[in-house]
């Protein structure tokens, strides 16, 4: 079996971060390990609070899994502070560590700032250029590109200077009134659209999370990146699909809506 790690803070209402992560594993047929940098008080309306681990914790994390069962992908999310951010690249350079995709997690999906300011510099120093794959959102992107993002032109704009300034692929996540749930790959100087529908489901709690998760589990199966992300585009549209309501605001999909047998009647 596979093996995929995740990189990124617990959400304790389960929808996002290291669990929404996991569920994906599973669900993608793949054996999930976990490197929690934060915890988070946390529901489908918002982010209350916040309790990082310390630097020294996530290395020894990171040592634990690496040294024994040993990833075939990484995917990274919350990574909130700059220190925490150097020993993961640390980390990842020490065991060499591949098919890493990293989720720029800035703004949770409620809106609320997951990101220290200081960070970010080291976010693109440190981490970026070990990235196979990069997701940001369009206010991500708009962030990472120095540039406003109002259009499709804008989108392969944005996502060819960012691939440039880090030497790594790029998936641009549409949406945000720009177009439906279209997504731009930039890789290796070429561009390739994968469309999707407009899913009219305002639970959308962790899709960024899930998306990110399920090609990394793709890549730990030996899938090129762009079958990675073509699978991914839709596990995620039947996942939302299923229409799962929870919460009193933007609530989880179901991760594992595919998943039938004898333990889950």
């Amino acid at each position: 079996m596979k093996v995929a790690l995740t990189i990124a803070g617990s959400d304790s209402s389960g929808g996002a971060g290291i669990q929404a992560d996991l569920k994906t594993f599973i669900s993608n047929g793949v054996f999930g390990e976990s490197v929690i940098t934060a915890l988070t008080a946390q529901n489908t309306t918002g982010v209350f609070g916040v309790l990082e681990s310390t630097p020294e914790f996530v290395t020894q994390q990171l040592d634990a899994v690496f040294s024994d069962i040993y990833p075939d992908a990484v995917k990274i999310g919350m990574v909130s502070s700059a220190p925490i951010i150097k020993v993961i690249a640390e980390s990842l350079k020490k065991y060499n560590a591949k098919n890493i995709v990293v989720d720029p997690v800035m703004i949770s999906t409620s809106g609320s700032k997951l990101l220290q300011d200081d960070a970010i510099n080291t976010l693109e120093e440190f981490l970026f250029p070990l990235a196979t794959l990069l997701t940001p959102n369009i206010p991500e992107a708009e962030i990472l590109s120095d540039m406003k993002i109002t259009s499709v032109d804008d989108m392969v704009k944005a996502a060819e200077l960012i691939g440039k300034k880090y030497n790594a692929a790029v998936l641009l996540k549409g949406g945000h009134s720009i177009n439906d749930a279209n997504d731009l790959l930039y890789s290796d100087g070429e561009f390739k659209w994968f469309n999707g529908k407009r899913i009219n489901n305002p639970n959308t709690h962790g899709t960024g999370c899930t998306l990110s998760s399920a090609i990394a589990s793709n890549l730990a199966k030996g899938k090129n990146l762009y079958d990675s992300v073509e699978e991914s585009k839709i596990y995620i549209s039947k996942a939302l699909s299923a229409m799962l309501d929870l919460g009193k605001g933007s609530g989880p999909m179901n991760h594992g809506f595919a998943i039938s047998g004898e333990y889950n009647i």
